[in-house]
């Protein structure tokens, strides 16, 4: 467990470093500074605009972190989504967010809402390690009463097993 934490810690360190070490215009006369454009949305001229109540941005169309069953570790394939939701949220410190736990229909009811929040809590602490400030996140679980699939095969249990994030109005 210790040795999860310690390799997740390092990798968190390393990304904050390589951020860090992106080159910046130095000239403050070009607008509200770099990755952001005047209303402050993360368009640096790449055409994307990264703004969570836009629908074609990638931030509204990507917001679901899935998990194997029984389990709230964050998969290597969503941590690039993580890191795009934080990036986001550290450049708008006002901006509040809402992490909600899902679990599929297996297992008890307390069983699922305590696993929902504990997969909520892994994508907040890990957007916690990336910079955002704690007091921008929420977590809640719904457990299994909250379905965004309704069979009972395989597919449908792993679409139901994620923590979704919702921006604050």
């Amino acid at each position: 467990m210790s040795s999860r934490i310690y390799r997740g810690f390092t990798l968190a360190t390393l990304a904050l470093v390589l951020a860090a070490c992106s080159s910046v215009p130095l000239d403050e006369s070009q607008g509200t500074g770099a990755g952001t454009d005047a209303r402050g949305t993360g368009d640096s001229g790449t055409g994307v605009v990264m703004d969570p109540f836009d629908p074609a941005s990638p931030l509204s169309q990507d917001r679901s972190v899935y998990f194997d069953f029984d389990s709230y570790e964050v998969a290597d394939q969503y941590r690039d989504l993580v890191e795009m939701h934080s990036s986001y949220l550290r450049d708008q410190p006002e901006q509040q967010v809402r992490i909600e736990g899902h679990a599929d229909e297996r297992g008890g009811t307390e069983y699922n809402l305590a696993l929902g929040q504990r997969r909520s809590e892994a994508v907040a602490r890990m957007m916690n390690l990336l910079g955002v400030n704690r007091d921008q996140i929420e977590t809640i679980s719904f457990g299994k009463e909250r379905p965004s699939a309704l069979g009972n095969t395989e597919a449908d249990y792993a679409e139901n097993r994620r923590a979704d994030i919702e921006y604050q109005r």
